[in-house]
């Protein structure tokens, strides 16, 4: 019997969410809310769904339709309230990042996901992508030695017009999240402190700061430099970002969302300036599910099996806590800032 979902938040990736809902054999809509009504019901007639199914009150549409999870979809300052509400009243909760709008959201989220004994997870899609995962795979085979360093570049020249173009800290806390994300992913490590520097360029349509670099110190010894904007024209990365990894032996390359490839020394003993490098084979995988439809399907296993997802709210408030970290050394200027999770 497909699992029953009721999401909340009928706008773009709400829609987005509803599609890959429908997609899973295991899963299903039994309704949408959404603060605007008109939205939710225009979303349930698009999507094939009986308008009497559609909500503007999230304690209503859980009590009628008693749906198996939830999918929070709503703008990052409402998760806090959705989720708590939806994780009190008995139901397990899949999120959109970031999990929150503040550290003191998120513990709340994950003080109430503790007292319900209900799953919370957020979903990270970068995380679910066969490029990324054949990296991760290359890594922990040590196919370039322990991990030293690590740098992101990411460069967009994105004219989204409405509320991005009004936050403060636009690039780090609506897009690097996926990016700090990734690079816990990718190495397992965590950050435990930080140096950032946000600013808006000449030229910018920004009111915030849509550019930042930002240095993190994480464990085993790694450096992690993160460089980005959102107000960069011309010669744009990947979404995704390009990554340099490097290690003991070696480098890999993700560019482009191309396949990542790398080099590796063949000697470590060889007596060199430059020693001779050889080329290191990253393996292709198969995953079930990309992007959210991979966030969805390890959920579900989840929510059969009672295992952990690797995107649940104790883990993900780490990913969090290295975005608050860096706005907090960005705004006070000095370095470094205890990356806090607790």
């Amino acid at each position: 019997m497909a699992h029953k979902a009721l999401i909340v938040g009928c706008g773009g990736m709400g829609k987005g969410w509803i599609k890959n809902v429908q997609g899973n054999p295991r899963a299903e809509v039994t309704a949408l809310m959404d603060v605007r009504i008109d939205a939710a019901r225009s979303a349930a007639k698009e999507f094939g769904l009986d308008e009497g199914r559609a909500f503007d009150d999230l304690e209503r549409a859980i009590t009628e339709c008693r749906p198996d999870f939830v999918v929070d979809v709503t703008v990052p300052e409402a998760h806090c309230s959705v989720t708590v509400k939806a994780l009190e009243m008995g139901a397990p909760v899949i999120g959109e990042k970031p999990m929150a709008e503040s550290m003191e959201s998120a513990r709340k989220m994950v003080r109430a996901s503790e007292k319900s004994g209900k799953l919370y997870m957020v979903s990270q899609s970068r995380r679910y992508d066969v490029k990324h995962v054949a990296c991760k795979g290359a890594l922990k085979s040590n196919a370039i030695g322990p991990i030293t360093m690590v740098n992101c570049d990411f460069y967009i020249g994105a004219h989204f017009g409405g509320f991005r173009d009004e936050m403060s800290s636009p690039l780090i806390l609506d897009m690097a999240i996926h990016h700090f994300d990734l690079c816990r992913f990718l190495t397992g490590a965590d950050a435990f402190a930080v140096y950032a520097h946000e600013f808006n360029p000449k030229g910018s349509w920004y009111k915030g700061d849509p550019a930042a670099t930002v240095i993190f110190e994480m464990t085993d010894g790694i450096v992690f430099t993160y460089r980005g904007s959102w107000c960069a024209e011309g010669c744009h990365t990947s979404w995704n970002g390009d990554w340099r990894i490097i290690g003991e032996r070696g480098t890999i390359l993700m560019e482009k969302d191309q396949m990542p490839h790398g080099q590796r020394v063949v000697d470590m003993d060889q007596e060199s300036f430059n020693r001779d490098l050889e080329d290191v084979q990253v393996d292709e995988v198969e995953i079930t599910g990309t992007g959210i439809g991979g966030s969805l399907n390890e959920f579900l296993d989840c929510l059969e099996s009672g295992d952990t997802p690797q995107c649940e709210c104790h883990d993900n408030i780490k990913s969090l806590a290295m975005v608050f970290g860096a706005i907090e050394s960005s705004r006070k200027g000095q370095t470094p800032v205890r990356v806090v999770k607790e």
